[in-house]
């Protein structure tokens, strides 16, 4: 269903910005953040439990187990790249 409502442009500048930030379309956005609005207020003691979705990265290109020995030789590889670019 289509409405019009006017929006501060304050808040228009936030919502589009926020939708770009999160790859979606502005109206996904606000249809979202209507709904979380009017279940809270449907529910106001209700605690909501907070679910950050996941991706599989694939298996590392790098033995983990020794991971600090491998940052700290990419370390010693950009400081010696950054000290060769001054010169």
């Amino acid at each position: 269903m289509k409405t019009t409502i006017c929006i501060d442009d304050d808040l228009t500048r936030e919502l589009k910005q926020r939708a770009q930030d999160e790859g979606v379309s502005l109206t996904k956005l606000i249809n979202r953040l209507l709904r979380v609005g009017l279940l809270s207020s449907m529910h106001p003691n209700r605690r909501w439990r907070f679910r950050q979705e996941t991706f599989s990265m694939g298996l590392p290109r790098a033995d983990l187990t020794k991971a600090l020995d491998l940052a700290s030789r990419l370390e010693d590889e950009e400081i010696v790249r950054k000290s060769a670019m001054r010169k």
